[in-house]
């Protein structure tokens, strides 16, 4: 499937600076606090190959008010279409993300158990690592069986905060 543009942007909230970027089917990629251009351009370039990258901050200011209002502790889910690509794998496991609500979290096997895949934990994390629309889809709310705050693409201090946000949990 072509792709002709992908609109992008850089998010400034607070002390959160993400590049966020969309295709004509919605939000399709959500950066690391910190990351470079070339981070999303890489990720881009390997999803959508045929793409072409236009900086549009207008194009995707709904998705920016999105955003900051959920940083705001304003909004507690995004509702704007998301694009995310990724294997078949990938998107049972990024669905399965989207079912926990707001304010609660769920260990990894949990989600490889909702999957009715209970042996596939470390593929779920692998999956969960590979989501490309932070936030949107909320694979920050999944911390170890131990209750560990664990690794995030995100950073484990975007993961600290949101789970601040969301569950009051500060971080171990």
């Amino acid at each position: 499937m072509a792709t002709g543009k992908i609109e992008w942007t850089l998010l400034h909230h607070g002390q959160w600076k993400l590049y966020i970027a969309k295709t004509a089917q919605g939000l399709c990629y959500i950066g690391s606090p910190g990351a470079s251009f070339e981070e999303m351009e890489a990720f881009t370039r390997k999803r959508f190959p045929e793409a072409e990258l236009e900086e549009n901050a207008e194009a995707l200011a709904a998705y920016t008010r999105e955003l900051g209002e959920y940083f705001s502790g304003i909004r507690t889910s995004l509702t704007l279409p998301v694009d995310a690509k990724g294997t078949v794998f990938q998107e049972e496991v990024w669905k399965a993300l989207c079912q926990i609500p707001y304010g609660k979290t769920v260990s990894y096997s949990e989600i490889a158990t909702l999957i009715n895949r209970p042996s596939a934990v470390r593929a779920v994390g692998t999956a969960i690592g590979a989501n490309p629309v932070l936030i949107a889809v909320p694979c920050h709310r999944v911390i170890g069986k131990s209750g560990a705050i664990t690794g995030y693409r995100g950073g484990l201090e975007l993961k600290r905060f949101l789970l601040g946000l969301e569950t009051g949990i500060s971080g171990t």
